[in-house]
């Protein structure tokens, strides 16, 4: 468990270093394409630097944001926060914050940048729908994310995936309309033509480059938080039970998207076939093992 512990940490640092080389070499290319000098290549460097830093610090309060998660009320969650308190003090962590988002879908997801600054949200429908061990069962798995560290790798690619969108989408923008008053000019029409064709094709592929920066984060994280869970709670049939039932209920969860997917406890996006295109997107971008595995899995234990 310690060498997952400093294996995540390493993970971490590389990804941070990998984002922004890549988010520099993108705005480097748009200088080159638009003629920007080198004011814009140093604006580029501090662009990077200052995206690396907010995805170091903020990213959790973005990737809550996103989910639509509200600070749960330890009056009205009683429960929950009894279970998150009794578990914390089981496996020596500082107790997170706790988050509850309104949806009747099942699921749960941990985030944050360490076990001081982390976070842990749960759907109402979750609530709902399991029993005090499950819960405890998914809490755990989720607190394992805290404990190992996973919760920083996971975190920091919510941020990263979207700025390297955004940055993209203004890049093809501003080369389209580059292009355009190229051709008003009649100057170098077919040089801005080109221009507007790789500009598409970085935005084409910058979902490409999130889902490569998603598979740096391993899927076998989660059956790692599944083991790492059970031996918190001492209590197999709990998480076993708790996974089943998310196996079975098919309720998507409204508020995520591809960048944030990766994060809850089971694929909070609908990816049965008989959906179609929309079926066959999602499966693409599925960042998590078959829930059917991580069952067997923990039968084995």
């Amino acid at each position: 468990m310690y060498d997952q512990i400093a294996q995540n940490k390493r993970r971490s640092i590389g990804i941070i270093v990998v984002f922004v080389l890549l988010v520099a070499l993108v705005l480097q290319v748009i200088n080159l394409l638009l003629g920007g000098g080198i004011y814009f290549g140093i604006f580029a460097l501090l662009l990077a630097g200052g995206s690396a830093a907010l995805s170091y610090w903020k990213s959790d309060a973005i990737a809550l944001r996103v989910s639509k998660a509200k600070p749960a009320s330890p009056e009205e969650y009683q429960r929950l926060h009894n279970i998150v308190e009794g578990l914390c003090i089981a496996g020596g962590l500082p107790k997170p914050r706790v988050y509850v988002v309104e949806d009747s879908a099942p699921n749960a997801f941990a985030t944050g940048r360490d076990p001081k600054h982390a976070a842990i949200a749960v759907t109402t429908g979750l609530l709902e729908r399991m029993n005090r061990v499950e819960l405890e069962g998914v809490i755990a798995h989720e607190l394992s994310h805290i404990k190992n560290y996973d919760i920083l790798v996971s975190t920091l690619v919510v941020t990263m995936v979207g700025i390297i969108a955004i940055i993209t989408d203004v890049g093809v923008n501003m080369m389209f309309w580059s292009s355009r008053g190229n051709r008003r000019s009649n100057d170098n029409a077919g040089v801005a033509s080109l221009l507007v064709v790789i500009g598409f094709v970085f935005l084409i592929f910058s979902p490409l480059i999130a889902r490569l920066l998603q598979a740096s984060v391993s899927r076998q994280r989660e059956s790692l938080a599944d083991i790492s869970g059970v031996e918190l709670t001492r209590f197999p049939p709990g998480l076993i039970s708790a996974l089943e039932k998310l196996r079975d209920d098919n309720t998507e969860v409204r508020s995520i998207s591809h960048a944030t997917a990766h994060l809850w406890i089971e694929q909070p996006q609908a990816i049965e076939a008989s959906l179609g295109r929309k079926g066959k997107v999602n499966r693409m971008f599925d960042t998590h093992p078959p829930i059917e595995e991580r069952i067997a899995l923990l039968r084995e234990l």
